[in-house]
């Protein structure tokens, strides 16, 4: 069975709450098998542009793009785009879908809560872009406003709207050893909007409060 998740403007597979049957060091989710295609699809569009998740021998396989007229999927292995292995839960993905421009996909493994961001374009000329230090709302410490993607390089946080791609950012002021797959030894929590960005980040041994005042441009 396929799975289709449908919203008016932008697609968001919803969050739900998530047991752990797998041995990571985080639980972020439950492990179960993956058998069915997810397939994410923007049905008030006339040509129907569409993200799909692929699933083989219990895990997501490929991620698929294109839309209706194209006449060609575009399509990577999972493994190959991230140069890693992942185990996802079909309600910790999130996918945004703009027109026939560029999807935004988000998703958490698993197994450690590692979070990674793709922006897929649906023009040949376009190159993916991919991090795997995102910093999702699909991870309840982290508030984010809809319409917002963000990461980090060890040194900053980095927001981008996902429609226009204006973006901003705020440093901590040093470069921080930084385990993404355990994020929330740096980073504990983050509340970023289009006006501001807050986190609660480790700073020699010590937790503490940043803040600051932005505009996207």
């Amino acid at each position: 069975m396929l799975l289709r998740i449908i919203l008016p403007v932008l697609l968001v597979a919803t969050i739900a709450a998530c047991s752990n049957s797998g041995k990571g060091n985080a639980g972020f989710c439950d492990t179960a098998c993956l058998n069915d295609t997810i397939k994410f699809i923007k049905e008030d569009h006339k040509l129907k542009p569409y993200v799909y998740i692929s699933a083989k021998n219990c895990n997501a396989d490929s991620i698929i793009w294109s839309y209706a007229g194209k006449g060609v999927n575009k399509k990577m292995g999972l493994e190959d785009l991230l140069n890693n292995k992942v185990k996802l839960n079909k309600n910790f993905i999130k996918v945004n879908i703009f027109d026939t421009s560029h999807a935004w996909v988000m998703f958490n493994d698993c197994l450690t809560g590692r979070g990674y961001v793709l922006k897929l374009p649906f023009a040949s000329d376009k190159t993916i872009e991919r991090k795997s230090s995102g910093i999702n709302n699909l991870d309840p410490k982290f508030k984010i406003e809809d319409g917002l993607v963000a990461y980090t390089d060890r040194g900053n946080i980095f927001v981008r709207d996902m429609a226009t791609d204006k973006q901003a950012m705020m440093t901590f002021g040093k470069n921080l050893e930084t385990d993404y797959d355990a994020l929330h030894k740096t980073i504990d929590s983050v509340k970023i909007s289009r006006n501001k960005i807050w986190v609660k980040v480790k700073i020699n041994g010590e937790w503490k409060e940043l803040q600051k005042e932005i505009s996207l441009q």
